[in-house]
């Protein structure tokens, strides 16, 4: 029979562990309107600008590939503090922020300290899906959130867009994802719009593209440097505002508009994964919902570690 000490210390093992799990239930009784306090913002929010929701699910892809999902992307920089705002693949990109501000400003108000950011972002990720037209999922929640940024780790970890596809397996197998995971959680890219400059190259200087596709996307996209770099192209052209599988649909055609989303189709390993989900919207939608699951656990500050901010842009002081 265990001695009671070593019951003691099973129980407090037990009890760590637990801490450290997800769960779809998680709120249910400490704030059981949460869902229902979020959405409305966030619909609100999508329905004056569609591209609203593309930005909000970039912004937690964004989060989980730097230090795990802790909402440390929301973090303002301060006169002692840079964070990762202002690392070269979110600098003039990642946007959405006021809307995550409104939404916990929301959620204050129904449970007043007790839902992280972090677990804002992962709700509001997928309820953008959903309200463009995408699949549903059950949200594992618990995350709590970070004190500290790393604009360092954001330059590092997250791919660019003129990623190689080696270079894009090897960014998702860093945070445990497989090649499957990453053409599917790509599939993103059937909302929301990219810079010139994330795609002049792609289409001036590459001839793994349409041509008159690229032409298109000349047209508003100057050859020379600082010209017309912030102007804006839909990353799926066909159905810019709608999540579906036209984004395959795109590749199969030579129509990427970013380097990275063509690598996915250009006669390598991924084209099967592309033509099966360029023909199949259940099996994107399946494969997509998996893979985002996987993407929510990604080093998670659960238990005793981190805080809930009062407000999303700023540490608790």
């Amino acid at each position: 029979m265990a001695s009671p000490l070593a019951l003691v210390f099973f129980l407090l093992f037990l009890g760590s562990g637990a801490s450290a799990h997800l769960s779809t239930s998680f709120y249910s009784s400490s704030c059981p309107n949460l869902f229902g306090t979020i959405k409305p913002v966030l619909r609100s929010a999508i329905s004056k600008e569609r591209r609203m929701g593309a930005s909000l699910l970039r912004l937690f892809f964004h989060d989980c590939f730097v230090n795990g999902c802790d909402g440390s992307i929301l973090l303002s920089d301060t006169a002692n503090f840079t964070g990762e705002q202002h690392a070269v693949p979110n600098k003039k990109s990642v946007r959405g922020f006021e809307v995550v501000g409104r939404i916990k400003a929301a959620v204050e108000k129904a449970c007043p300290g007790i839902v992280s950011c972090a677990d804002i972002l992962a709700i509001s990720a997928r309820d953008s899906v959903v309200i463009l037209g995408g699949p549903s999922w059950k949200v594992k929640l618990g995350r709590r959130d970070a004190r500290t940024a790393s604009k360092s780790a954001a330059n590092k970890n997250i791919p660019a867009p003129t990623s190689s596809l080696s270079n894009l397996v090897s960014k998702f197998a860093a945070q445990g994802l497989s090649t499957k995971d990453m053409v599917a959680l790509s599939g993103a890219h059937t909302i929301g719009q990219a810079r010139c400059t994330s795609f002049r190259a792609h289409v001036y200087n590459e001839t793994n593209i349409n041509s008159s596709f690229a032409k298109e996307r000349k047209s508003k996209c100057p050859r020379r440097s600082g010209a017309g770099d912030d102007n804006l192209a839909p990353l799926d052209l066909r159905t810019p505002t709608r999540f579906d599988n036209g984004y395959y649909s795109n590749l199969v055609r030579k129509k990427g508009l970013l380097h990275s989303d063509q690598e996915l189709f250009n006669d390598g390993p991924t084209d099967s994964l592309v033509r099966a989900y360029s023909s199949s919207s259940a099996k994107f939608d399946s494969d997509f919902v998996a893979a985002m699951v996987r993407m929510g656990d990604i080093r998670p500050l659960t238990g005793s570690n981190g805080e809930i901010r009062k407000k999303c842009s700023r540490i608790n002081y």
